[in-house]
């Protein structure tokens, strides 16, 4: 009897097996390779492996054949090079000038290595890819040390490591510094292990979950709830090429207009008319240098979209006009629900045009937000996107500048759109599963492309809480609706240094908190780091106090101008970085494992918050009531901004902390060009560029940029742009011959030189040049306002100056001893 239990045990045993609920592919069938593809038939299932680029591999993989091929984030198309693809009866082999992929056959699996043999990511043996129903993973075996950045917007450490993540587009009202998910979605991350990185985008728009060891210490992995197994594998052995190439496949983005660079003012909500005008005039009266005005959705009719209250705004464009006058721009808020209301334009043009998202049935769905139950537009449509287009014009006629897209997770009251809400998707119908994460993306786009056609050669400034990967195409994005807490302020910096490494280079944060009421000592921190972030807004929610500047007193008020007017004579700086950003995807704001990726001191949770602003400069940011913190300098030296006092690179220094200044470091061989005061970018500098140089034992290239900072001349070379060269072996700083059709509005640089000796003889062209000693103070003492006190001294660099004539062509200045 027991025999006869034991056969019937191993008769079922291979039917259990086969009935797992866990399907894998199994062994490949069959191969077919065509140039760079290398498409696969397995036994469960089918994949196609694309050489896209020499450092990017394409999977797919999918349980029938393959879909047509769509993505909303991937605008590049398949390099045409000519990889080596070879196979025999165990695996296939393809390999690039960057890397090699071989895929196994017993069963498919993917491994990738050096070109020197070194294992760079791997599917973890018995796992490899699988579906569970329609949800399908991928794991991957997790290296030893192995740790994770990026992600975009996502909560936490800068280490992602043993933690987990969920891409769902989310109203995330005064999240926790441990919330996920909130507003956007880049599934898209950096591994870094064994002094290699690699990066992994997973182009899958359904809700998606990446685990980094959560719960287990085997494997990474990455999962949708439905659709295929998308991935780009991404290789270069430093992580600012990793960057560089993701965005080479999901874009980079514009110059921003120069204005929306400067500080920006806003609260929940400016209104009426007179109040906006009062804030702007007070602006220029405390001399605190701004260019935006921003409004939220107290300005419009019953928060009825494309409407303005007539009762607090009856002239919006002779109110633009004047804020134009005191150097202003006006950006207004946009949500996407429209109201059903009967008369109402928007809602009667869009029922007549058939724009709004359905259910399955083709009843119209509606959801609750701030006008009551609304309609909501269809922008994976291209007519719901032309509708929306002309729409924009309403605010583009009324002298608006800035379109700031807000509630497009999509938000509605209840937060749980029905899935079976039907969007067009490019006329291939998806449900709201598939279509939620894309939907602030394409609402962008629209608003984007709507605000270039209605001012064609006017560069629109866009911003969005909401997006998915490729945003930054269109949009810059800000990080929701934070707290008035030290503990977000720092993680917002984390927020926007991974939204950094995630392709998205115009970022920012509510200065101050949008939630709460924050006191003096945060508004002063918060806005010393917020002059050094890309986007730089004050922002604050109802019912709370003013979160001006001179909200908070005196001292503060003075603290904040003096950050403020840093930023403004730094502008010539900042742009030059943002056009880098259009080149090369690198960000302005970089943790610091972009640039130290392999140092282990970067990722320590008492370091993690610094970041590099640009090549030069080290931004410490600490919580605003911290009397002492440590600091770590990464390799190289580093000058302390306000007085030139040096730093060894590679070791950590306990700091002394005030209110009154932001630790910041500017590291050796650092090229920064400045300008003089402004109040607003409408208002022109002085006609010196000041170009700061930090002696230095590396070799160190800036590339400088100009253009007119407003319309889209720089696309046919209407720019001034040129590489300046420190080479201290050499002895000297090459100014290289100026490229494009636009004079520099500068007729001089005054070279300022940091760390030189008074000694050195300096020529240019062989000659010459009359170098005077001085001083320079990038801030001014805060006021001692108890009178029986004495003055804040001044903290000023000693330094030397030259001036030479700026001109178009070459420009060398020797330095010898």
């Amino acid at each position: 009897m027991t025999g006869k239990i034991i056969l019937y045990c191993c008769l079922l045993l291979p039917m259990a097996l086969a009935a797992q609920p866990v399907k894998t592919p199994g062994k490949v069938t069959a191969v077919s390779i065509k140039g760079q593809e290398v498409s696969i038939t397995t036994q469960n299932g089918h994949a196609l492996v694309t050489a896209y680029s020499p450092s990017v591999i394409r999977v797919r993989m999918d349980k029938q054949p393959l879909a047509k091929d769509f993505s909303y984030a991937v605008i590049a198309q398949p390099q045409a090079f000519s990889p080596q693809v070879t196979q025999n009866g165990e695996e296939v082999r393809i390999e690039t000038d960057s890397l090699v992929a071989r895929i196994g056959k017993d069963p498919f699996s993917i491994t990738f290595y050096t070109k020197t043999g070194e294992v760079i990511n791997a599917d973890e043996p018995g796992l490899g890819t699988s579906w569970i129903g329609e949800e399908v993973t991928t794991y991957k075996t997790m290296q030893e040390g192995e740790r994770f950045i990026g992600l975009g917007e996502k909560t936490g450490n800068l280490d992602r490591r043993g933690s987990s993540y969920t891409n769902w587009n989310t109203d995330a009202y005064g999240y926790t510094v441990t919330q996920d998910p909130i507003y956007s979605t880049i599934p898209f991350y950096i591994g870094v292990h064994h002094g290699l990185s690699y990066g992994i985008f997973f182009d899958n728009t359904h809700r998606s979950d990446f685990n980094f060891g959560a719960s287990n210490n085997r494997f990474s992995s990455f999962t949708a709830n439905g659709g295929e197994m998308n991935y780009y594998f991404i290789y270069h052995p430093q992580v600012a090429g990793i960057v560089s190439a993701y965005t080479q496949l999901t874009g980079r983005m514009k110059m921003p207009p120069l204005w929306s660079l400067g500080y920006q003012q806003n609260r929940y909500s400016y209104y009426p008319e007179a109040e906006v005008l009062r804030i702007a005039q007070t602006l220029r009266e405390k001399q605190v240098p701004a260019d935006g005005i921003t409004l939220d959705i107290h300005y419009m009719d019953a928060y009825k979209l494309f409407t303005w209250n007539k009762q607090r705004f009856p002239d919006p464009a002779g109110m633009n006009a004047q804020l134009q006058k005191l150097g202003f721009r006006t950006t207004v808020i946009v949500d996407p629900g429209i109201k059903v209301e009967k008369g109402y334009h928007a809602y009667e043009s869009g029922l007549k045009d058939d724009i709004f998202i359905k259910y399955s049935d083709g009843q119209n769905y509606t959801g609750q937000v701030w006008p009551g139950w609304c309609h909501f537009p269809d922008f994976t449509s291209a007519k719901g996107r032309t509708w929306w287009k002309q729409q924009v014009k309403t605010y583009t006629g009324a002298g608006v500048s800035g379109l700031w897209n807000d509630m497009n997770e999509i938000a509605t009251w209840g937060q749980r759109m029905p899935d079976n809400v039907i969007f067009d998707f490019e006329g291939n119908p998806v449900t709201h599963q598939q279509a939620h994460n894309v939907y602030g993306l394409a609402m962008v786009r629209a608003s984007y492309e709507g605000a270039r056609e209605a001012v064609p050669n006017q560069r629109p400034f866009i911003l969005t809480r909401a997006g998915y990967a490729g945003l930054q195409r269109y949009s810059a994005i800000w990080t929701g609706d934070n707290r008035a807490e030290d503990d977000h302020m720092l993680l917002g910096v984390r927020l926007m240094n991974s939204l950094g490494l995630s392709g998205v280079a115009f970022t920012g944060m509510d200065i101050g908190g949008f939630t709460g009421n924050g006191g003096p000592a945060l508004y002063a921190r918060w806005i010393q780091i917020g002059a050094f972030t890309p986007y730089c807004r004050s922002h604050t929610g109802i019912n709370t106090k003013s979160a001006e500047p001179w909200a908070f007193g005196e001292e503060v008020l003075e603290i904040s101008r003096n950050y403020i007017n840093l930023r403004y004579k730094l502008l010539p700086y900042i742009y030059s970085c943002f056009y880098n950003a259009t080149q090369t995807g690198l960000p302005l704001m970089r943790t610091l494992a972009l640039t130290d990726t392999h140092d282990p001191l970067v990722y320590d949770t008492r370091f993690q918050n610094e970041y590099q602003f640009g090549p030069a400069f080290l931004i410490a940011p600490f919580e605003s009531r911290q009397a002492y913190a440590p600091v770590y300098f990464p390799k190289g030296s580093w000058y302390n901004l306000y007085s030139d006092a040096k730093e060894s690179g590679g070791q950590e220094k306990m700091l002394t902390l005030g209110m009154h200044t932001l630790p910041v470091y500017v590291k050796e061989s650092s090229i920064i060009p400045m300008q003089s005061l402004i109040q607003t970018t409408q208002q022109k500098p002085t006609d010196t560029l000041f170009l700061h140089v930090y002696k230095g034992t590396v070799n160190n290239d800036f590339r400088y940029y100009e253009d007119d900072g407003e319309t889209f001349s720089y696309e046919k070379e209407g720019y001034f742009q040129r590489n300046i060269s420190y080479r201290p072996a050499e002895g000297a700083l090459l100014l290289e011959k100026a490229s494009g059709k636009l004079a520099s509005k500068f007729k001089n640089i005054q070279l300022i030189l940091h760390g030189f000796g008074s000694g050195e003889n300096i020529s240019t062209g062989g000659k010459p040049v009359n170098v005077e000693k001085g001083t320079v103070a990038f801030i001014q003492p805060v006021s001692r306002f108890d009178p029986q006190g004495e003055s804040n001294p001044v903290v000023s660099c000693e330094v030397l100056k030259l001036v030479v004539p700026n001109s178009a062509d070459a420009i060398k200045i020797s330095f010898g001893q």
